[in-house]
Parts: C-alpha cells; structure tokens; sequence
C-alpha cells in the first residue's frame, strides 16, 4: 500500500545468468556465495537449496581445483538456480565447468595469465553463450598499481577493472558484469560511482569483506543503499562472516527498504515504550520467525500503542495498534475489529496468513487475465 520508490536507475546493457535477467530494467538481483567445500557435493546442494529457499536469485560457488570443477558438474545437475563458478589462475577450470553447465565464469583476465589463456577462456564463453563476471577486490589489486598508488584507492579498483575490460574489449567480448569491491565503503562507492560513468555493462555491487552479521549488515547497508539510492547496482551480495541465508535476508531487507523489490512481509514495528500494551518486541521476533515462508509481498505494521497506531495501521495490509483493555486490528487501512491479550500472537499468525492468501489469489487472477 506503501507509495513505490522513485529511484531512477542507471541506464545499463542486459546481460542473462541462466534464467535470470540483469542490467537493464530487470529488477535487481540478489546473490550469495555457498561456504561448504565444493567437493562435498551433498553438503553444498543442500546449501545451495536453503540459499535459493530464502530468496537467492543467482548462487555462486568456489571452484579453485580440478576436483572442485568435477563436482560442480554433480551440484548442477541437482540444483534449479543459476550457479556461478568463482575461479582464480587455472584456466583449465573455467574451461572445464564451462563444459558443466555452468551459467557465468567469475573470472580476472589479468589472473588467467597468457593471452593464449585468456583467448581460450573468452572462446568458450563465447561459443556456449556465457556470461563472465569480472570481480576487482581491494585486498588484491596488482603489485604495480599497488606500488604506483601507495595503498587500495577507488582510483586503483577502477584502473585495474579498466585492464581487465580493455581484454575483453580488444576480444571483442560484452557478455559480462563488474563489480568493484573494498571493505571500505567510502572507497567501494567512490570506485562504483566512477566506473558507472566509463562502461555500460551490469554492475554487481557489495561491500567486501564486511563483516560479522551486525556490524556488516550495518556497513553493507549503508555502503550499498548510497549506490542504490543513486541508482548504480544491477545485481548484489551482501558479503558477511555469517551463514549465507542471512546475506539473502539482509539483501531482501535493503532493496525492500528502497522499494526496488518486494517479496515476503514487511513489517513496520514500534521499538517499544513503556505506553506499549503488549510486549511489541516478543511479538515481533516470534512473527518474523514464523512468517518467513511467506513470498506474497504484504506490508504489516506492529504498533504498541495509539500515539502512532493508527497512523501506521492506515498504510497497510494488516495493522495492530495496542490499545486498554483490548487492542484494534485494522485491515488494508479500516478498523476491523479487537483483540485481546489472550492468544495474540496466534491470532494475529491466522490474520496476516490469510490475507496474505487473499493477496496471492487476487495476484494470481491478475496474472491469469493478462496471459
């Protein structure tokens, strides 16, 4: 019922990973990374599932030997979602999970080494149609930029990018996105910002490196807000120290605060006063972990008492205000009825349940009418 967000995006070329658009004017995608070794082929399928299950677009994997590539093959057969395999120096891997099914290389030319390498690597993206990822890391920029700047610098990131793109250019390979990282947000975004404005291809953002589940929430989501509310980011990771469920979540959370994306509930929720006529947080953390399975987008709005209740209740899909003796519910902005103390939780469970069915119906009708 919230209004949608007026973020204009920048203007880039489209590129496909598997079945999944981006760049252009394909809703931002959402990626994370699997943590399992590779040649564990179970233990990284099932990883994988739980990835896709909360809400991954694209999922990539580590491949960093030969073994690692002969069980990509395996884990591509039993997953659904488009994989990415990560490959650094052997040009034989990439050669090899190429062969495999796989729906992008994230590569670095520069790394691959002689040219004869990068031509074989660029040959079989091209005759197989696919997409490359170049990923330039702050923690890894070549020794001579290193020397030439003294320290990481956006300058830097962007100049060693620019090499790896001028192979590809001089190859007469586009199929490809960049991404530009540092752990600090100030030198990510600067280098973003800056190679938006030299290239057209997709750009996959995130903050490196960024830290446990706290802290790099709050660092990815400061750094990666500031790009996406200057419309740079065609696809994204939030990189933690955590399991990579909850780099989907935090990632789901930031395009949902933008209004760029919406999917499951967002809930709007009071932090809690000593006004509040039921315990608000208790209430939330219980909803938040019972609710996940939820896909239909619905806007929810938890208030604990009516100083902002009823405004807040006004603008979505289901609204409680806490009021004395009896709190009111409200449905799609109107006052509905009351509920008590007594089983508010599982009353309330029940509610938004429903209409979120109603919702998935009405979407579905809707759907069903324009095919």
């Amino acid at each position: 019922m919230h209004m949608k967000s007026s973020i204009k995006r920048r203007i880039s070329r489209q590129i496909m990973i598997g079945d999944v658009p981006v760049g252009g004017d394909a809703p931002i995608s959402i990626q994370s990374m699997t943590n399992t070794e590779t040649t564990d082929v179970s233990a990284t399928v099932r990883q994988i599932q739980d990835i896709k299950d909360a809400g991954a677009d694209i999922v990539r994997v580590s491949v960093p030997t030969m073994d690692a590539a002969e069980a990509f093959g395996k884990i591509r057969k039993k997953v659904e979602v488009p994989l990415v395999a990560d490959i650094h120096f052997d040009y034989r891997i990439a050669l090899r999970v190429a062969d495999l099914g796989v729906d992008c290389l994230r590569i670095n030319p520069g790394n691959i080494g002689r040219e004869k390498r990068i031509k074989e690597v660029i040959n079989k993206a091209q005759d197989l149609n696919i997409p490359l990822r170049i990923g330039v890391n702050a923690g890894s920029i070549e020794k001579d930029l290193q020397k030439k700047y003294g320290e990481p610098t956006s300058d830097a990131l962007v100049e060693s990018a620019m090499r790896h793109v001028e192979i590809l250019d001089s190859m007469n390979f586009n199929n490809f996105k960049l991404s530009l990282k540092a752990s600090d947000i100030f030198m990510a975004v600067d280098a973003y910002q800056k190679i938006a404005k030299i290239i057209d291809n997709p750009l996959h953002i995130g903050i490196t490196e960024a830290g446990g589940l706290r802290g790099g929430t709050v660092k990815s989501s400061i750094g990666l807000g500031y790009l996406l509310m200057g419309g740079i980011g065609d696809t994204m990771r939030v990189s933690l120290a955590a399991d990579p469920v909850e780099e989907v979540k935090v990632g789901w959370n930031i395009l949902k605060s933008l209004k760029l994306r919406s999917k499951g509930i967002n809930f709007i929720a009071c932090p809690s006063c000593s006004r509040q006529n039921f315990d608000v947080i208790n209430t939330m953390n219980i909803l938040e972990n019972r609710l996940e399975d939820i896909k239909v987008p619905l806007d929810v709005a938890i208030i604990g008492c009516i100083v902002n209740g009823p405004g807040e209740a006004k603008e979505v899909d289901v609204g409680l205000t806490g009021g004395t003796p009896n709190n009111l519910i409200y449905i799609d902005g109107k006052p509905s009825h009351k509920l008590s103390q007594d089983n508010l939780v599982e009353e309330l469970e029940t509610l938004i349940r429903k209409e979120a069915l109603q919702k998935s119906d009405k979407l579905e009708s809707l759907i069903a009418k324009s095919s």
